[in-house]
């Protein structure tokens, strides 16, 4: 397994949120279902499907700064703000897999960008439904529920 998921909340998923002004604890449980059921909390963080512990493809990563970050510049300039300075502009599908906090962005904001009504944080059947319709449209909701009893509750995290 990837990083703790305790971890991942506490130094990586919130400070993201609470830096973009998104913070609740249903975006956060949301993400952290998300990176169990992509890549079981970075145990994988490169596949076929795409790059990091969110597996977003390099097609989603430039549609969501062209569909969606360019017509709001200060949301862009807040997101860029945590890519790495030089290294985004020479590859920056790889920022989606080495850097953790632009990654949780880049999830929150394709999150985002589909408009969800969030349900409670601990409706985890409502939470796999949102994750279904933003990062794997055709899988069962039980892969996520699967991955949050693995990777969350397995190891000790309490959303």
């Amino acid at each position: 397994m990837g990083i703790a998921a305790n971890e991942l909340c506490q130094h990586v998923i919130r400070p993201t949120l609470l830096y973009l002004g998104r913070h609740s604890p249903a975006a956060e449980a949301l993400l952290l279902g998300a990176a169990a059921s992509q890549s079981a909390l970075g145990d994988g963080l490169d596949g076929l499907h795409g790059h990091g512990l969110y597996r977003i493809s390099a097609l989603r990563h430039e549609r969501l700064w062209d569909l969606h970050l360019a017509g709001d510049p200060d949301l862009a300039s807040l997101v860029r703000g945590l890519a790495s300075q030089h290294a985004f502009l020479a590859a920056p599908h790889l920022e989606l897999t080495v850097n953790l906090r632009y990654a949780t962005a880049i999830a929150w904001l394709l999150v985002e960008a589909e408009r969800p009504t969030l349900p409670c944080a601990d409706d985890l059947p409502a939470l796999a439904r949102i994750w279904r319709d933003v990062f794997q449209p055709e899988a069962p909701v039980r892969d996520f529920l699967r991955a949050w009893q693995h990777c969350v509750v397995d190891h000790g995290h309490a959303a």
